[in-house]
């Protein structure tokens, strides 16, 4: 599959668009031993619950959002480590599984603006691009193709190319791409809005703004009779 891409923007973001819901900062704001969260009006929400929040000792206030976020797939061990570690270094970009860092970069976003910075600024990117399928065939877009679009203008030097080279060449599952892309939106007319972690893409990775690219994809081979 043949595709054109023209990149328009990258730019940095501190947050992720609707991260947190109503629900979750009352239910928040709970855990930080907030009383009336329910008498709070919604534009309110965000600003008790960083008050609360500073109210603990950030280690402690790191715990409990972990746990908010993480107590289904984390021991309590893991997490005990990770509000440690979190004060400490940008774990939304360095803990082995990847497909926990949207989730601590949603945390960590929430404990630096409530603590003024004592946490790590992690920062995510926001690419804005045109992406153009050259054949007939209109394939739904979906992460890995966006990933392996964007790594043909990537430098070879470019984390992506150095751990994933071979399911970019199509030679090997690739469902890494589902949680390197944080978010993935259609703005229509070939027109697209990635967030990935600046983990995995700067801008000055970028060679130039328009290429071209051939997308494969893995397909195992049929055992024989």
């Amino acid at each position: 599959m043949n595709y054109s891409v023209t990149i328009k923007n990258l730019k940095k973001i501190d947050e992720l668009p609707n991260s947190w819901s109503e629900t979750d900062y009352k239910t928040l704001l709970e855990k930080f031993n907030y009383p009336d969260a329910g008498q709070l009006k919604t534009n309110e929400l965000q600003e008790f619950l960083f008050l609360a929040i500073a109210d603990f000792e950030p280690e402690e206030a790191a715990s409990i959002m972990l746990e908010y976020k993480f107590s289904e797939v984390l021991e309590a061990g893991q997490i005990d480590n990770l509000s440690h570690e979190i004060l400490r270094e940008k774990i939304a970009e360095n803990y082995s599984d990847i497909s926990l860092h949207k989730g601590l970069f949603e945390v960590n976003q929430l404990l630096y603006k409530a603590y003024n910075g004592k946490f790590p600024h992690t920062q995510a990117n926001s690419i804005t691009f045109e992406l153009v399928a050259e054949d007939e065939d209109q394939t739904e877009i979906t992460k890995e193709i966006v990933i392996k679009a964007l790594s043909a203008g990537l430098k070879d030097s470019n984390l992506i190319h150095r751990l994933f080279e071979t399911q970019l060449q199509g030679k090997a599952p690739f469902p890494e791409a589902q949680h390197m892309l944080w978010e993935l939106l259609d703005k229509g007319e070939q027109q697209y809005e990635a967030i990935t972690s600046e983990k995995w893409i700067q801008k000055e990775d970028f060679t130039a703004p328009e290429f071209k690219t051939t997308i494969r994809f893995f397909e195992e081979e049929e055992d024989e009779l």
